[in-house]
């Protein structure tokens, strides 16, 4: 990294972290802050381990339905948190909650998991970091905001491009000083060949993973090699696709860019056009126009063929009259039209401050600096009882869009989007798919009834 661009990229990560510094000292006073984590996976650990090292929490309680990932997530905090202690281990989400000894719980689950534990740990007096989107359906994330609200717990939302040191200096540099003029237009993309291929054949739920469980909610399907771990987003069952797994982050950065709410209307096309004999249901060909007074965000994936810029494949551009803003997890650029200077920033490592990022397994090491300023966000948000940057309401509102998208391309036809009332204007087929039918005995919540 040149050094102009580290020093910018440092000066964002200080300021993230400068407004949670008084409270974390309030949190380094008084007692450790009791957590637990709700899925043990991936970016489980992620999350949790990023969370060990930025402020003086106990991991108390670990849940996963897979024994195997559970007892190895365990080793590991053990082995990272300070006390050295090992975590008491559950396979049920709701016995660990009814212990109601918490003081914050993350959840990583697949999506069609997020809804039910993040509503329940509220009721049991635990803050929330939950992973992104919010829910499946727009009703089970208009739940999860009405839970929030209703008992008075901060509830982060893993968008962690709202922490990203490099993309917080692009906003202050760049948007906020008016450098792009008036902005009318913005794209987001994903070209990652990363919806799963292949058509495996179905086989028994290993021994160790309690496979009834891990479904859940979500209609029950034949198990094969594509369910667990990790590749799971290849359903619709499970999650919203593309859409729902790579867009909210990208569209949710322009919102917190722009400052803008909700969409008025959404439109989306596209389906399954190039990778027909795989066993993949989602869509590997996707447009979406999320409509804003003055302003349209248009979204585009396919998960074949070479990205229009090979610099951004995974990326968000913001035209202005004045000029363009290329944004993405490692980089920006901005561009002026005419003379002017053209202004860059870089992901930050911090190696230094924490050697251990370099040999985690796993770890996207370019978004560790952003995770931990989300977890930064978090714990000042707990300790002034205030919103979080990615606040529950602002991840239900880039969750439910996207939702929306793939019901306009289900449908075929543009919906006209009231936030008031949350319903689609004129069109009570749209209306009737805002909540997936859930699988007996688990009962979809209802905002007006967590």
């Amino acid at each position: 990294m040149k050094r102009r661009n580290f020093l910018q990229s440092t000066a964002a990560s200080v300021a993230l972290a400068s407004s949670a510094r008084e409270s974390l000292g309030a949190v380094a006073d008084g007692p450790a802050k009791r957590v637990g984590l709700i899925g043990t996976g991936w970016y489980g650990k992620i999350d949790l381990l990023r969370l060990i090292q930025v402020a003086p929490v106990e991991v108390v309680s670990l849940c996963d339905v897979d024994s195997q990932m559970l007892a190895g997530a365990a080793d590991i905090v053990a082995e990272r948190q300070a006390s050295g202690k090992r975590p008491r281990l559950y396979s049920d989400y709701r016995k660990m909650l009814d212990e109601k000894d918490l003081d914050i719980v993350l959840i990583a689950t697949p999506d069609h998991w997020h809804a039910l534990p993040m509503i329940e740990a509220v009721k049991s007096g635990a803050d929330v970091y939950v992973q992104k989107p919010t829910g499946v359906d727009v009703i089970e994330s208009q739940a999860m905001v009405a839970a929030a609200r209703k008992y008075q717990k901060v509830v982060q939302v893993g968008t962690q491009r709202r922490s990203t040191p490099h993309l917080i200096d692009a906003r202050n540099r760049v948007v906020l000083e008016g450098l792009l003029g008036n902005v009318a237009h913005a794209e987001v993309c994903c070209y990652y060949g990363m919806r799963a291929t292949g058509n495996p054949p179905n086989i028994e739920p290993p021994e160790y993973l309690d496979y009834e469980m891990w479904t859940g909610p979500a209609p029950m399907l034949p198990y094969c090699n594509l369910t667990h771990p990790r590749k799971w987003r290849a359903f619709m069952e499970y999650g919203n696709g593309i859409v729902g797994d790579m867009c909210v982050h990208m569209y949710d950065m322009v919102r917190w860019m722009l400052d803008l709410g909700w969409p008025n209307r959404i439109s989306s096309s596209g389906g399954i056009l190039v990778d027909k004999s795989s066993r993949a249901n989602i869509s590997d060909t996707q447009t979406a126009t999320f409509h804003h007074d003055n302003l349209s965000v248009v979204w585009t994936h396919r998960s074949w063929g070479n990205a229009p810029d090979a610099d951004y494949p995974w990326a968000a551009f913001l035209y202005g009259d004045k000029g363009t803003l290329k944004l993405d997890v490692h980089k920006y650029e901005f561009i002026p039209k005419g003379r002017g200077e053209t202004l860059r920033g870089e992901a930050l490592f911090e190696y230094e401050k924490f050697p251990e990022d370099k040999t985690e397994k796993d770890l996207e090491r370019h978004v560790a600096s952003a995770v931990r300023g989300h977890m930064l966000d978090l714990l000042a948000a707990i300790e002034q009882r205030g919103r979080p940057v990615a606040d529950i309401e602002q991840g239900h509102i880039s969750s439910a869009s996207c939702i929306l998208a793939n019901l306009s391309m289900k449908l075929q036809r543009s919906l006209a989007w009231d936030a008031d009332t949350h319903r689609v204007i004129g069109d009570d087929e749209a209306n009737e798919l805002l909540a997936r039918p859930y699988r007996a005995p688990w009962v979809h919540p209802l905002p007006e009834s967590v």
